[in-house]
């Protein structure tokens, strides 16, 4: 499907100037065979590589990406491509948001969490010092295109983070998906047929597109299902400085926190809290935090997630596999005991 992305492109954008921005990871692997391809296909495209990583989420790198789209004669007729994972799809997005005061974006992501979640729904931005994505722009891309081959070049630890998501999913909008996901634990080290998989992230695409389109600019409260076990996901990935932990195994982490909350607060059957743990923990996700490391960083970094309004949190809790609803009891203090049981 890559070696098809350029004539797919000219399908819906003319160009002909367009950014592929990609990290130090990505674009030794495919930066050039995307650049051909579109250059074939008409397009003058120049590749702009940021260092791999969240710490690259930073306004200071979205203006230097912007100079050199600048230096390369990109315009208001000119697009923006994100080839990478989410971080480089967040900020490839907020680039093509306010370039030009706004340009085209397409996304080309290369992981199973980039497919199946942070492609879709038009959230992009940038971090804070303070927290994850508080500076940002909905800006829905005009095409993503998902090739689940690249899939294969992915260490196993970064290819099993996408279904913390894809469980997510599950927990709250589908419970006959929740059965299903452990039968394709084995995809990976077998290296099985695409179309194993690609069922599975067309599944999740159509979850996250009916929710986003219920409430695309998280206003009545419809999206916000979708930070299902992200509110102390993020707070733990701050108090890792980004490092600690990958989104995905810290949304694990906030998963398991949240069913803990939802057990005391949504009533969710014990036995269904086990199974999640179970389905994490069969694709090698954390579930517990190591004695290390300090929850009282955790909670000291939740004040500052951007799901918190007027100091208060929404939180997303579950009454049962497939169902989710915001909650508007639960307490920091409720919060702190799940924490302190991870």
């Amino acid at each position: 499907m890559l070696e098809k992305g350029g004539l797919r492109i000219r399908k819906v954008l003319r160009g002909p100037h367009c950014a592929i921005i990609s990290d130090s990871n990505v674009a030794p692997l495919f930066g050039d065979r995307v650049r051909q391809n579109l250059t074939s296909s008409g397009f003058q495209p120049a590749l702009i590589t940021i260092p791999a990583g969240e710490t690259s989420k930073t306004l200071e790198q979205v203006g230097a990406i912007c100079d050199q789209m600048i230096a390369a004669g990109l315009d208001r007729q000119s697009f923006v491509i994100g080839l990478g994972g989410g971080m480089v799809g967040d900020i490839s997005g907020f680039v093509a948001a306010i370039y030009e005061r706004g340009i085209p974006h397409v996304q080309i992501p290369t992981t199973l969490l980039g497919m199946v979640d942070s492609s879709i729904g038009g959230k992009t931005g940038v971090n804070a010092r303070d927290g994850k994505n508080l500076i940002g722009a909905v800006h829905h891309p005009s095409l993503v295109i998902d090739d689940v081959d690249l899939l294969k070049t992915l260490p196993r630890h970064e290819f099993n983070q996408g279904f913390a998501e894809i469980i997510k999913h599950a927990i709250i909008a589908d419970a006959e998906m929740f059965r299903r996901v452990a039968q394709v634990s084995n995809l990976r080290t077998k290296q099985e047929a695409s179309w194993k998989l690609a069922p599975l992230i067309q599944r999740n695409i159509e979850i996250k597109s009916r929710i986003v389109a219920k409430d695309e600019l998280d206003q009545t409260g419809e999206r916000a299902l979708l930070n299902f076990g992200h509110t102390i996901g993020h707070a733990i990935e701050r108090a890792g400085d980004y490092r600690e932990f990958l989104h995905g195994e810290a949304v694990s982490l906030g998963i398991v926190a949240a069913c803990a909350i939802s057990i005391k607060k949504a009533g969710l059957p014990r036995d269904q809290r086990d199974a999640v743990v179970d389905l994490l923990r069969v694709f090698e996700l954390p579930t517990r935090l190591p004695a290390r490391f300090s929850r009282a960083k955790i909670f000291d970094a939740l004040p500052f997630d951007k799901k918190f309004e007027r100091g208060k949190v929404r939180f997303v809790v579950t009454t049962e596999i497939g169902s989710a609803r915001l909650s508007s009891d639960v307490t920091m203090e409720d919060i702190r005991e799940a924490i302190d049981q991870l």
